[in-house]
């Protein structure tokens, strides 16, 4: 185990490009959801002829299922993630996160999204097809909010995205929600190069993180993680599942 200032820069340095978590390996852990929404969505995929996945990231959780239907397209913002995923994945396209989105109404079988930024119900009800379905994992209100009042102090957690809200904005949309599942997951930290490393990549995490803002509670996270052998907090993710009529 580095120093502090080793550990620090190591994860600064570290490239946020794609979606790949393979990094953490050793250094952080996370529970994984019970429903195994990779392996849900390569069935999904095997059997529709025309599917769209948002927000893909670099493509790499489409990309692994083993059949993509004849018309796959997938949208992301992020410039450096779409160069990632247009290496993974046919047909990749920039759209910002909240729509409009650049296709046909009533052009999928099938939409899907992990770890949406935004949900723009109204589009995806727009781009179904009929009888076609949305199917996402979403993260869940009040995620990790262990390491962000660390960081910030505590604060509140907004109800934007809770299951009630994805409930409401689906059928306030026109769809019909079939299934709507949440679970809370340990995550744990074993060094602040890790913490740091995630910071940088899941945003919304500490609003505006920097290490220079921030170096103090880093400091403090460090020496947490030297006491305890690790800094434990709660992730939270709901699987929703919602089909247009």
């Amino acid at each position: 185990m580095g120093t502090f200032e080793e550990l620090v820069a190591e994860g600064a340095a570290v490239p946020l490009e794609g979606w790949d978590f393979s990094w953490f390996e050793g250094r952080a852990t996370e529970e994984r959801p019970p429903w195994g929404y990779a392996s849900q969505i390569a069935a999904r995929l095997g059997a529709v002829s025309s599917a769209l996945d948002l927000q893909t990231g670099g493509g790499e959780v489409t990309a692994s299922a083993p059949v993509l239907p004849p018309l796959m397209a997938a949208t992301e913002s992020w410039p450096p993630n779409a160069l990632v995923a247009a290496k993974n994945l046919p047909f990749v396209v920039r759209a910002p996160d909240d729509g409009p989105l650049p296709f046909r109404s009533s052009t999928f079988d099938l939409v899907i999204s992990r770890h949406p930024v935004v949900t723009p119900w109204g589009e995806i009800a727009r781009v179904l097809r009929s009888g076609g379905t949305y199917f996402s994992q979403q993260i869940g209100a009040g995620t990790n909010r262990e390491l962000t009042d660390f960081m910030m102090g505590p604060q509140p957690v907004s109800p934007a995205r809770s299951t009630a809200a994805a409930r409401a904005s689906a059928e306030a949309a026109g769809l019909e929600v079939v299934r709507l599942e949440s679970v809370a997951l340990r995550v744990a930290f074993f060094d602040v190069g890790a913490v740091v490393h995630f910071l940088r990549k899941v945003l919304w995490t500490v609003p505006g993180f920097t290490v220079e803002g921030y170096r103090d509670r880093l400091l403090a996270m460090h020496e947490h993680i030297q006491e305890h052998g690790e800094f434990v907090c709660t992730s939270r993710r709901f699987l929703v599942e919602a089909r247009k009529p």
